[in-house]
């Protein structure tokens, strides 16, 4: 599954979600996790959404389900938790294949394999609902085992339902990537992913480590272990726009096109979270599919939506990549 032509993500699930649930989303400990039990015809509209603006990809929405979470916020026992988790992926599915339905009722072509269905594992610090995974304070002092142990129950619970592959995302810190990715080529060989970043501004992680070393560590990691095919791409999510370029500059800038790394990039709208207010400044942003071809000359291979994009922004998303696309194969 290397990436030959740059494909079209998802955007904000909880964001798009609030179309079909309102706004009672942000605050609850679960986030939009809550739903899956909830309101399951709401996250197979969700994806559907998505798919019907263009989306190559979807997410499950699983960032933020977890064992302990479940439990604690929905009385549920462990083994529910996990069953919880594997059908929150047959979600994803059901949207999947009502969307080929749709396609092949109007006659359109969709490309062989797609769209992709790809879980979300967001970071160790999403579950402890204290706004830890953008500060990665948690690497300070919990074992890395410990973390990679967390992981392994979401990870394999997905894997049982059947994905594409892992989206590792929003991790903050770069101790948090290496153990995923050294847990991954140790104990799922076979299992394609992305790790994408949470990063603070144009240079470093939420954590402090600087961006270009982190995803070189990976890289480099995944070169020893003859395992860079299994690694989709390596990049940033959940960041403001205008940090994107020079992150990925910081990378692939002096590299030639041959060996560049391949990037994954799904930002924020622009807007700016302000705990009294809410998300603030949404007249000011720049629309994303503005800032495609920058970012697929740097080497994304992967481009969409977070917080606070909707369908109708991987809509025009997705045109920029189509005529990106088409102007790579001109050339």
């Amino acid at each position: 599954m290397g990436l030959t032509r740059v494909l079209v993500k998802d955007g904000g699930f909880g964001t798009q979600m609030t179309v079909h649930v309102g706004n009672s989303v942000d605050g609850d400990p679960l986030w939009s996790a809550r739903f899956n039990a909830t309101n399951p015809a709401a996250i197979i509209s969700t994806h559907l959404d998505f798919l019907q603006n263009g989306a190559d990809i979807i997410l499950t929405n699983t960032y933020q389900s977890s064992v302990e979470g479940y439990m604690e916020y929905l009385e549920l026992d462990e083994e529910q938790s996990i069953e919880l988790i594997r059908n929150t992926v047959r979600l994803a599915h059901i949207a999947k294949e009502r969307y080929l339905t749709e396609c092949y009722q109007a006659q359109l072509a969709v490309p062989e394999g797609y769209p992709l269905v790809i879980a979300s594992i967001g970071p160790y610090g999403a579950h402890l609902h204290d706004g830890s995974e953008y500060t990665g304070s948690y690497a300070d002092y919990v074992p890395a085992k410990e973390i990679t142990d967390w992981h392994r129950v979401r990870i394999e619970a997905c894997l049982e339902a059947g994905v594409d592959a892992l989206a590792i995302e929003t991790i903050p810190c770069q101790m948090e990537a290496e153990a995923l990715v050294e847990m991954l080529c140790d104990d799922y060989p076979d299992v394609k992913f992305w790790v994408a970043f949470q990063c603070k501004d144009e240079n470093t992680l939420a954590h402090g480590e600087t961006f270009a070393d982190a995803a070189n560590a990976i890289w480099d990691l995944l070169a020893e272990r003859n395992a860079q095919d299994k690694c989709l791409a390596i990049g940033v999510n959940c960041v403001h726009p205008k940090f994107v370029t020079p992150l990925f500059k910081s990378l692939n800038g002096e590299r030639e096109v041959d060996e560049q790394i391949p990037l994954v990039v799904y930002p924020n709208s622009g807007e700016v979270y302000d705990v009294v207010n809410g998300w603030q400044g949404r007249e000011h942003c720049v629309p994303l599919a503005n800032y495609v071809p920058e970012w697929a000359q740097l080497g994304a291979k992967v481009i969409g939506g977070c917080c606070r994009t909707y369908a109708r922004d991987i809509r025009h998303i997705g045109e920029a990549i189509r005529n990106w696309n088409k102007l790579k194969k001109l050339s």
